[in-house]
């Protein structure tokens, strides 16, 4: 039968002192019919006095309430915690039991039982503090322990003892419990107190206990009704929590609206038509490749252009991207198709010079997932080398090619890659089966070159670490025949601030590939485009795709075996299709040209500016004819760095061309009579019929000119229908050969149009502001330009460089008096790396947002001497002869909407840092009063102390290596004569912005305490959802198990019944071996945590559904600690599903080749096995001795870990808890005792069926 006891049912939250009475309210259940004494322990303490003025007779006090007090032996406060009250009582005394050996008869009167299969069951019941009641045996309890220790050599815990024997029944079997407690004698005077023996002193309980551990059991109590405390409840919520909470969502809503409506690039693409079709090589199979029942390979043909599948141009391959299709090639294809069919094919001189049509060839991946899962990438890579190698093939047979005969075969393959598809073209010079040479141009598009999207997968960050170590090694190499990456060119195009999938800041080249070999552009800064693009659009943009291929076709030379021109003619061209022309490493070509006009001029001619005057024309043809300005050349060496701008709204003149406008650069030359017209391709004879004449040989400066976008009254955006401004810009140096600046006026009759022109004064044109980023964020900058100004102006800003600030220009207004104005405003804000330019028209307000120093970015391939910061270039009409008023300042709402695409991530690894705290203080409180609290009261400590202290440690770190990074790296030490370092090793560190939140400017160590008060309202946010949840499946099960009302009345064991009723044992261990089998050989382990989680819910479903049934607090200190863990299993889930899609996408796709990488058991054992045991309702036990530091430390590890790396390398948190659930596993373990015998007798024993009814 079962001991009656009383049970108390609240304690004050006061101080007690000694001596003085504390009330404790207590509720009696299964009454005896006689008391005799009631010893209780108050609040843990080990002595105390008791109130003797109790009913002698219960007959009518079951279920009613009684009042007790108690004198503490020691001042205490009373936690709100729950104190057993045991009662004593004198049924008729039974027949004596037989004597016992004294060591049975210790065993039997501490509480054990053996059942059948050798397993230790507890029937009595321990005090709160751990210490045994008293008992009338004559053998110490010292002695006992002795004995045990000899006797049969138990295995001791190190979180407590088990010789206890409380009611804490071992919820694995109740059925042996029940065994147990049938065999047990029932011992008439075991609870009087007796004067021989006393209450077990501290060395009696070290006797018991040798290494000072806490003696509670790791058991389940029997349930204990009584109503919830608020401490007990989980929806509880504190003042300072529901703050948080409140200030989390106000961050979050602010930032997501920020993102969606403020600071926003415009939408200038526009759509393009195609007519596809596609050719696809059955013929290229498992031959070639064993990649070939996975992938395919397809030539696009446009329809009605090319009509046949023979191969006859330039072999170009297109890679899609992360779950791209092959079909994206489409509009590339077809704008190469229709351009050399319009244009090129007419163009004889371009074909003479090795012009060809380009064959696009495309790939389906069956939309692969390449952005999470390193592996699948390296198959990419492999495949597409060997499609290279079988596309040039085709090349050789006559059967398949209609090229040339005399043209040579092509060796190499132009790679157009999108997204994660550039980054498979990269990855392919670094797979062993790469052909040498087969790949020397590269072009790619929002492809996230400098760091991984996510890095939720080892093998993708792995990955990306070999690719850009070896790119950057090869390009470390001081000689050209080290580096096998130096015949190869790689244009980066990023969309900017419109791609929302991946941040344009990671397109950046400048930490990989050296600006003789590539450059990153931004689709803002290509002329004839100058607007965003998101990450799709950039594919159709019918802008961005017209310059790719023209940019293509004119890199093609088919004389050559490479099939393109030399790698410096290739660069050359593709700074002059991608950049402005107003960019340092930008080439003029106008000092490699030869004189190919021959002007002349009239002696008496009055178009000769003077020196440093200003050339402005308002029309044209006002003469009727031809006229020539004139504009004299300073000296070199001339004060104040001069330099030579021209703007215009009439294109420029080539030599051949008829229009209005032709700006050539002279210098005099005296030529004999009749000899010019065969030393130059063009004559202009604007002398009349004057005697005298002077002449110059002119270069023609149109390939040098810059396109502007046209700001007028009317212009809106920079990439509306008009005809785009002119632009020429010199420096002195540029001119130093010629003389003067002929500006011809072409047109024979009055025409609108305008053009001006000067020699300007660098200190006259450049601002340079020395206001740093604090002083800019909380005074603003003001510029005022002056009346007489050039016609362009520049204001540098070297602190605007940060990409998680925007600010808001505003432009004063151009006011021109009586003559209307030539133009209005026009603005280029502009980065000098990477190359990323805006124009803004007309402009009177400004969006400033910019892709500069970004976080987790790593540092450049060459180390700059300083940041420039942005540069602000302002084209005004100087005719206009007032000032014009600039301010900028920072506009903090609209620089929130700029962390979500650089920080996505952090909400992935920020969380699980609160998480671990919070956890960390559950485990500190249950170890020291045995209450596993609920995980908001834990988050409501947290908040008060832990979290903030480590966040303000956190952000002082974040400003030590913010300081220590904005000093100058210090080149690596080659020791003594220098004998340690080589010429080609790096200085620079790659991985030092990888360190909390990435940014190397102590400016933004804020972002830490903002973010880890976003994450704590997050982590609120979802407990109560998955409380909610939890409570929605808690109804539903109660629906399904409910028992009619006379069963749930005659069902007397549910007070004394474990959690929930487990399966055997043998099952158990069954069922976890053929999971592992499974991870092991078919399933990732990815696949068994997605498991794990589910059986995690379903085990607080049916915890929560007994802790309310029972309103036990054992039962909800075990739903509190299943709880618990659900959330930190939860929040490490996303880091985990990724793979798991991936590997659900190979099976649609019948490809069942494991990654070896997911298949480790060690990975999701501790997982699997600390599940399986919650799926018991086994509580772990409390540890008490030092032990229980290790827990501490383990979340506070994972806590750092996830707050300083977790952003980085994010999927090294799934092995961090994976490490701290195999501790727990082994906490839980060490309550058991485990032996090979015990497990054999385990495996081999078979439960009787039937004996019990197995509980819900």
């Amino acid at each position: 039968m079962s001991m009656p006891y009383l049970q108390v049912i609240r304690t004050p939250d006061q101080e007690a002192s000694v001596g003085r009475p504390v009330q404790v309210d207590v509720e009696a259940e299964r009454m005896p019919k006689q008391l005799h004494r009631i010893p209780q322990i108050c609040a843990g303490q080990a002595s105390a006095t008791y109130d003797e003025h109790l009913p002698k007779s219960t007959d009518n006090l079951l279920g009613q309430h009684l009042t007790t007090s108690c004198l503490l032996a020691k001042p205490s406060k009373l936690p709100e915690v729950d104190v057993d009250v045991y009662l004593a009582h004198r049924p008729l005394p039974p027949p004596p039991p037989p004597p016992l050996p004294p060591l049975r008869q210790l065993t039997e009167e501490a509480g054990w039982a053996t059942d059948a299969c050798g397993s230790s069951q507890s029937s009595m019941r321990t005090r709160s503090s751990g210490s045994t009641p008293e008992d009338e045996t004559d053998v110490t309890l010292a002695e006992g322990a002795r004995r045990q220790s000899e006797g049969d050599g138990r295995k001791r815990s190190f979180t407590s003892a088990k010789v206890d024997g409380s009611r804490h029944l071992d919820t694995l079997d109740r059925r042996k419990v029940e065994r147990s407690n049938a065999s047990l004698p029932v011992l008439h005077d075991l609870w009087k107190p007796s004067p021989g023996i006393q209450a077990p002193s501290e060395q009696g309980l070290q006797a018991l206990n040798p290494l000072g551990q806490d003696t509670t059991t790791a058991k389940m109590p029997e349930a204990q009704t009584r109503p919830r405390s608020r401490a007990r409840n989980p929806w509880a919520c504190s003042p300072l929590t529901i703050i948080t909470t409140f200030l989390s969502l106000v961050f979050l809503l602010s930032v997501f609206h920020s993102f969606t409506k403020r600071q926003l690039d415009p939408k200038g693409c526009e759509m393009c038509m195609m007519s596809p079709a596609y050719a696809k090589f059955s013929d290229f199979d498992t031959e070639h490749t064993r990649f070939a029942s996975k992938y395919s390979l397809y030539l696009y043909r446009e329809g009605g252009i090319d009509e046949d599948t023979m191969v006859k141009g330039v072999p170009v391959l297109f890679i899609p991207g992360n779950a791209g299709s092959y079909k994206q090639v489409r509009p590339l294809a077809a704008e190469a198709a229709q351009y050399f069919h319009d244009t090129v094919q007419q163009d004889t001189k371009a074909l003479k010079a090795g012009t060809r049509s380009l064959d696009f060839f495309t790939v389906d991946f069956n939309e692969d997932i390449t952005a999470f899962h390193g592996q699948t990438l390296l198959d990419q890579a492999e495949y597409l080398n060997e499609a290279v190698a079988y596309i040039l093939s085709l090349y050789h047979d006559p059967r398949r090619s209609r090229r040339d005969p005399e043209l040579p075969d092509p060796c190499s393959v132009i790679l157009i890659g999108h997204s994660m598809g550039g980054i498979v073209a990269r990855t392919m010079l670094t797979m062993s089966n790469y052909q040498s040479n087969s790949i020397n141009t590269i072009i790619t598009m929002s492809a996230p070159h400098a760091r991984p999207p996510v890095s939720f997968d080892a093998d993708i960050v792995h990955t990306y670490k070999d690719i850009n170590n070896y790119w950057r090694q090869a390009y470390s190499q001081k000689w050209a025949n080290n580096n096998p990456l130096w015949h190869v060119t790689l244009i980066s195009i990023a969309g900017g601030g419109l791609d929302t999938v991946v941040p344009s800041d990671y397109a950046d080249l400048s930490s990989l590939v050296p600006d003789t070999h590539g450059f990153t552009v931004f689709t803002s800064t290509i002329p004839n485009v100058w607007t965003g693009a998101d990450h799709l659009s950039i594919l159709w943009c019918d802008q961005v795709r017209k310059v790719i291929v023209r940019s293509l076709i004119e890199v093609v030379d088919v004389h050559r075996p490479g099939q393109t021109r030399p790698r410096a003619e290739r660069m050359r061209i593709f700074k002059r299709r991608y950049l402005t022309g107003m960019e340092t490493i930008a080439e003029k070509s106008l000092p490699q040209q030869e004189p190919t006009t021959l002007l002349t001029l009239e002696d008496n001619s009055n178009s000769v500016l003077t020196l440093g005057q200003r050339l402005t024309v308002r029309a044209f043809g006002r003469e009727r004819k031809a006229k020539a300005h004139l504009l004299p050349i300073p000296p070199q060496g001339s004060p104040g760095a001069k330099r030579f701008t021209l703007i215009s709204d009439q294109p420029l003149d080539t030599p051949e061309a008829s229009g209005k406008l032709e700006v050539l650069f002279c210098t005099v030359f005296p030529l004999q009579a009749g000899s010019s017209a065969s030393l130059f391709s063009m004559n202009m004879d604007l002398s009349g019929d004057s005697l005298g004449s002077t002449r110059l040989a002119c270069k023609n400066a149109a390939a040098d000119v810059i396109r502007l976008p046209a700001s007028t009254r009317t212009s809106k955006n920079a990439f509306d229908h008009a005809q785009p401004f002119s632009y020429l810009e010199y420096t002195l140096e540029d001119l130093a050969d010629h003389q003067f600046i002929a500006v011809v006026d072409k047109a024979l009759q009055l025409t609108t149009g305008w053009v001006v022109a000067e020699f300007s004064d660098n200190i006259d044109s450049i601002v340079q502001t020395g206001l740093g980023l604090r002083r800019l964020l909380i005074l603003g900058l003001h510029v005022q330009l002056p009346a007489s100004r050039p016609i362009v102006t520049e204001v540098k800003v070297p602190a605007l460089h940060s990409s998680l600030l925007a600010y808001k220009l505003g432009i004063g207004k151009q006011v021109c008096g009586d003559e209307a104005e030539l133009f209005t405003p026009l603005l280029r804000q502009y980065l000098s790396e990477p190359h990323e330019s805006k124009y803004f028209v007309n402009v009177k307000e400004a969006n400033i947002n910019l892709h500069g120093i970004a976080p987790f970015m790593p540092p450049p391939l060459r180390a700059q001497a300083a940041i420039n910061g942005v540069s602000l270039q302002l084209w005004s009409d100087p005719t206009c002869n007032t000032s014009i008023d600039m301010s900028l300042k920072v506009d903090i709402p609209g620089s929130m909407g700029k962390l979500f695409m650089r920080y996505r991530t952090v909400f992935a690894a920020f969380p699980l840092f609160v998480v671990a705290l919070v956890l960390r203080k559950q485990f500190n409180v249950y170890d020291e009063t045995g209450i596993f609290i609920t995980f908001a009261a834990s988050m409501d400590l947290c908040l008060r102390r832990s979290l903030p202290l480590l966040l303000l440690a956190m952000s002082f770190l974040a400003v030590s290596i913010g300081a220590s990074n904005s000093v100058p790296s210090k080149p690596a030490s080659s020791g003594l004569f220098g004998w340690r370092g080589n010429a080609t090793e790096s200085a620079v560190d790659y991985t030092k912005n990888d360190l909390l939140l990435g940014s190397p400017d102590p400016f933004f160590w804020f972002l830490i305490p903002l973010f880890g008060l976003a994450s704590a309202g997050i982590c609120v946010i979802i407990n109560y959802s998955a409380l909610l949840v939890l409570h929605i499946l808690c109804l539903l099960y109660s629906l399904v198990t409910a028992k009619p009302a006379w069963i749930r009345n005659d069902d007397k064991r549910r007070s004394t019944s474990p959690v929930f009723s487990a399966s055997t044992p043998r099952r158990r261990i069954i069922t976890t071996t053929i999971l592992l089998l499974l991870v092991a050989t078919l399933i990732p382990y990815q696949f068994a945590y997605m498991v794990a989680c589910i059986v995690q819910i379903a085990t607080c479903t049916r915890a929560l559904r007994f802790a309310r049934e029972t309103r036990s607090s054992a039962h909800y200190n075990f739903y509190n600690y299943a709880h618990s863990i659900l959330i930190l299993m939860l929040w490490v889930l996303p880091i985990n599903i990724p793979v798991l899609v991936v590997w659900v996408h190979n099976l649609t796709v019948h490809w069942l080749t494991p990654f070896s990488s997911h298949h480790n058991v060690l990975s999701i054992m501790p997982f699997i096995l600390l599940v399986e045991t919650l799926t018991g309702g086994k509580m772990i036990p409390r540890v008490t001795t030092r032990f229980r530091y290790i827990t501490n430390l383990l979340f506070f590890c994972l806590a750092l870990y996830a707050a300083v790396y977790g952003v980085t390398y994010a999927y090294l948190l799934h092995r961090l808890v994976n490490i701290v659930c195999a501790w727990l596993v082994a906490v839980h373990f060490s309550a058991s005792s485990f032996s090979l015998s015990g497990l054999t007798q385990m495996l081999e024993c078979e439960e009787e069926e039937g004996d019990v009814k197995k509980r819900p």
